[in-house]
């Protein structure tokens, strides 16, 4: 092992680099990643997250190469007394808080995917974020179950859950994980499947990142050769008309189709073509597994309204990457979440009063995503979080560039919790970007459950998530 610029391969003398309290050269000498340390020339690029607001500090960040190098990783930071953190592309990074007593586990180099086809399976390794294994797959006839951003991590989607544009048809993705590898707090390279440690299997799918730290996953994919699915712009003084089309379509419309309700206020930015950059709209989006003909009988009531953008057609899976036009490049985001009850007519009007057409609300985008369907339904094979509470997922986000705009947003965030919290029905961690109470997830028995792994396989508490199970340090 050796403390080394990525860039250039070159290894720098050690004590120009290596500033940390601990002794990075106790590393087994067959460590063969990267550890980069405060002072080094690139440890501020190593350790940033995708949400630049998240200034995460921590004692060093490790770049394995692969599980050999994992347990190198747990051994080393047992004896030093460190936490470890795993992190592939760093979304949801803020609620980690403090990483002063922490190595950074950067799974970016352990990429790999591998898809048997007549099985269904995609065995990806802990670096694989979802458009390396969408567009394989697409090629093969087969979908995955992918979220709406298609440079998130896949370990750390499926760890939280994972709600994607399938959702209301198959559920979360999670419970269609059939194995994962990852290295324990003793050391041990397990495999757990639904037989072989099926605590461990059931707690890491849903219940967080910090059981261990995750090499590989395997997970079902779908014969789904072709989805009807896009986008309908309206005005953005149309806003109320719209969302209030949308939501009262949605008691009679069938599992196979995901939609959302969005209301965007896209900045003029060079990378945003015309006629979107700059301007504000109100957005239906949605997926429907089905023909165009009964994607088109569908959206009809929307569509009769007469958008001024319509993106829908038939797109082969790996389509659908673009679909939220979610962000690729690190960012200042800061964001809110609740999960609710089904919404009455006046609460659609109270959200739109604080964040529609004459608020004056920062917030970029608020989303409204249909639930229920299969993220309704438990089923005794899935794992810990295998259901969501509620009708509709709310996501809010505004784009702070100064101390000015942070304020006005956590402003605009209040506004809106303040008028959903009549029918706030709990949270999905991978949309809760601060620190909370993990437990306010998951029922009682569940929690309960929870802890007694997180007791049996890590009981000193070596491996910080981003929402913890157990007590953090």
């Amino acid at each position: 092992m050796a403390l080394i610029d990525p860039q250039t391969q070159e290894q720098p003398a050690m004590a120009t680099i290596d500033q940390s309290p601990f002794d990075t050269a106790a590393l087994a000498a067959g460590y063969r990643g990267d550890v980069l340390t405060p002072g080094h020339p690139d440890y501020d690029r190593a350790r940033q997250a995708f949400n630049v607001t998240a200034d995460q500090r921590p004692a060093a960040v490790a770049f394995p190469t692969d599980e050999d190098d994992v347990v190198a990783l747990v051994a080393f930071a047992r004896r030093q007394g460190l936490q470890l953190a795993a992190q592939a592309t760093g979304h949801n990074a803020l609620p980690l808080g403090d990483l002063s007593g922490t190595m950074l586990v950067k799974t970016t180099r352990m990429k790999g995917v591998e898809i048997d086809a007549a099985a269904r399976i995609a065995r990806v390794r802990a670096g694989a974020i979802w458009e390396d294994v969408t567009g394989p797959a697409c090629a093969l006839g087969l979908a995955c179950l992918h979220g709406s951003s298609p440079d998130v991590g896949i370990v750390g989607y499926s760890l939280g859950g994972g709600m994607g544009w399938y959702a209301r048809r198959f559920g979360m993705a999670a419970n269609h994980v059939t194995a994962i590898e990852l290295v324990t707090a003793d050391g041990r390279l397990v495999r757990a499947t639904h037989d072989h440690e099926p605590e461990l299997f059931w707690a890491l799918r849903g219940g967080g990142g910090n059981f261990g730290i995750v090499t590989a996953l395997e997970f079902r994919l779908f014969p789904v050769p072709e989805v009807y699915a896009g986008a309908l712009f309206f005005d953005w003084e149309r806003a109320a008309e719209v969302l209030h089309a949308w939501h009262e379509l949605l008691p009679g419309l069938p599992d196979e189709i995901t939609s959302v309700g969005r209301l965007l206020q896209v900045p003029p930015m060079p990378e945003i073509p015309e006629p979107i950059g700059g301007r504000s709209f109100v957005v239906i989006e949605a997926a429907y597994l089905g023909t165009q003909v009964g994607g088109e009988a569908l959206l009809a009531p929307l569509r009769a309204l007469g958008p001024e953008i319509d993106t829908f057609a038939m797109l082969p899976p790996a389509g659908l990457a673009e679909l939220h036009m979610d962000p690729r490049d690190p960012m200042p985001v800061i964001s809110g979440h609740e999960l609710l009850d089904e919404l009455p007519g006046d609460a659609i009007d109270a959200l739109l009063a604080v964040t529609g057409p004459g608020s004056g609300s920062p917030l970029v985008s608020v989303e409204l995503r249909h639930t229920g369907g299969s993220l309704a339904r438990p089923a005794d094979h899935h794992g810990a979080r295998d259901t969501l509470a509620g009708s509709l997922c709310l996501f809010a986000l505004g784009v702070p560039f100064d101390e000015a705009g942070a304020v006005a947003v956590h402003g605009a965030l209040a506004a809106v919790a303040d008028a959903v919290a009549p029918y706030a029905a709990g949270c999905y961690l991978n949309f809760v970007e601060h620190e909370c109470d993990t437990a306010r997830a998951f029922d009682e028995d569940s929690w309960r459950r929870l802890t007694a792994v997180k007791a049996a396989y890590d009981p000193t508490d070596l491996f910080r998530g981003n929402h913890p199970v157990g007590a953090r340090r």
